[in-house]
């Protein structure tokens, strides 16, 4: 028998999806296979990357029979860059596969059944949804194993684009995208066009050294453009030259940023953000809300199913105008204020400073007086205490991060018992699992699956819990 790195699986029928968006399949044996690249229904010859006790992992060798949910990617990324895994698989069996995994997640990990699904909200835009794009520019770009294998010299290594996934020294050079609309694409291509003809360095990451960083990209619904642009040091000629050449290029941008950035790491938050031209942000609204979005603002990157989410968020909460309201994991408040009008009062706790900044600006901007606002970790926050000393809920809405709620959270939950809890997650397995501990005094009524992210596994989930 061959060494289990050389290990090749024939014939193998991939049949679902799995976590992460991987493709499902088994040996003869019984052996599960989790194969990346591949849509299920494909039937392939996969060579085993790594091989545990009950599942291997594999990569396509042989695509013996492709799928009917197969299509034909839209861009000529595909497959190199990491954002867009499941462009090769049809939408509609994305969204069944997504519904599927949150059911299944609800049942096994949660241990309920017996609630009503609604249909998987589905997204009108399938492509250019995002309002905010993050671009790095390197020296040193990612080689296509053609350019390796034709041993030439390269000698143009400029590149602005996305970090390869687990080399995070290599950037793709984009040539396209298609995850924000236009202009995006026509400004990062003029910015790589603009620094390649005037001799402006491309940032070196292994070295720390050039001009040229990070460039983010922010539109709102109306059109309106904010550009940042993270450089390494100052250059304030390179730089007011390329700025006014983006002014003069794009009407559209209504605010052009920068920041000097000589740190470790691309991460804008500890950064002093300085305003070339314009407010130095964008205004946004949703339904008769107003929200001032930042460059270091959080801010739901699709726009148009964000505010889907949050109209069946406030569905769920099913408000009357009497009732007080907890918004954990607040964020910028934008939940707690779209429900604000529906309700008594609203209380929501976030942990970062600058949200609850936003959110009590934003507040003050919509002219709603029943919204208070508390900063600090959730656990240490929301406690007997904290209880003690504000009205009961009758209703509980959660948006808790990836990892889920803290146990100590969900523990506090059940003390204060509201009627109706509506969970909100970007993670059904850790709100399963939240759900598995409150499922002695709550039942699940209902879930809605909502995909925020096509072309991806990604899929977030409202579950209506009421008190048995």
């Amino acid at each position: 028998m061959k060494k289990k790195r050389n290990l090749i699986l024939e014939n193998i029928k991939l049949v679902s999806a799995g976590a992460k968006g991987v493709a499902v399949g088994r040996t003869e044996d019984g052996k599960t296979v989790l194969v990346t690249g591949a849509v299920p229904g494909d039937v392939i010859n996969a060579r085993v990357r790594k091989a545990k006790s009950k599942y291997f992992e594999a990569d396509v060798l042989d695509l013996l029979k492709p799928s009917p949910y197969r299509v034909t990617p839209k861009c000529i990324h595909f497959g190199v860059c990491g954002g867009c895994k499941w462009q090769n698989l049809a939408y509609e069996k994305q969204l069944d596969f997504k519904q599927d995994e949150v059911l299944n997640n609800i049942r096994r990990i949660g241990g309920v059944d017996g609630f009503e699904t609604l249909p998987i909200l589905g997204t009108e835009d399938q492509y250019f949804y995002r309002n905010k794009m993050e671009f790095s520019f390197s020296d040193a770009r990612w080689l296509t194993q053609d350019e390796i294998d034709s041993g030439q010299e390269m000698d143009n290594k400029n590149a602005l684009g996305f970090h390869i996934p687990g080399m995070w020294s290599k950037i793709l050079d984009l040539k396209e995208c298609w995850l924000q609309e236009d202009p995006s694409n026509s400004i990062r291509l003029a910015v790589k066009n603009y620094a390649v003809e005037n001799g402006l360095e491309f940032f070196d990451v292994k070295n720390q050294d050039g001009f040229l960083r990070t460039l983010m990209l922010r539109q709102n619904s109306k059109g309106e453009w904010m550009v940042l642009f993270q450089l390494y040091r100052e250059e304030k000629e390179n730089r007011e030259k390329m700025l006014d050449f983006l002014l003069q290029s794009f009407p559209q941008i209504k605010t052009l940023l920068y920041a000097i950035n000589p740190k470790q790491n691309d991460s804008i938050y500890d950064l002093d953000i300085q305003t070339y031209f314009g407010d130095g942000y964008l205004m946004e609204e949703m339904d008769d809300l107003k929200f001032k979005i930042g460059p270091k603002s959080f801010f739901q990157t699709n726009y148009k199913q964000a505010l889907n989410l949050y109209r069946k968020t406030l569905e769920f909460a099913d408000l009357n105008g009497s009732e007080v309201v907890y918004d954990l994991y607040t964020g910028t408040g934008t939940i707690a204020q779209y429900v604000a009008k529906n309700a008594k009062q609203v209380i929501g706790i976030e942990s970062v400073p600058e949200a609850i900044a936003a959110a009590k600006e934003h507040a003050t901007l919509n002219g709603l007086d029943n919204c208070t606002f508390y900063c600090g970790d959730m656990k240490d926050v929301f406690t007997d205490e904290f209880l003690q000393n504000h009205p009961k809920a009758d209703v509980l809405i959660t948006d808790p991060p990836r990892d889920g709620m803290h146990q100590k959270v969900v523990e506090q939950i059940l003390k204060l018992r509201p009627e109706k809890v509506v969970y909100v997650s970007c993670n059904s397995a850790t709100q399963a699992r939240d759900i598995s501990l409150m499922k002695d005094c709550y039942e699940v009524v209902k879930i809605l699956p909502v995909d925020m992210f096509p072309q991806t596994h990604h899929v977030e989930n409202i579950a209506l819990l009421k008190l048995k």
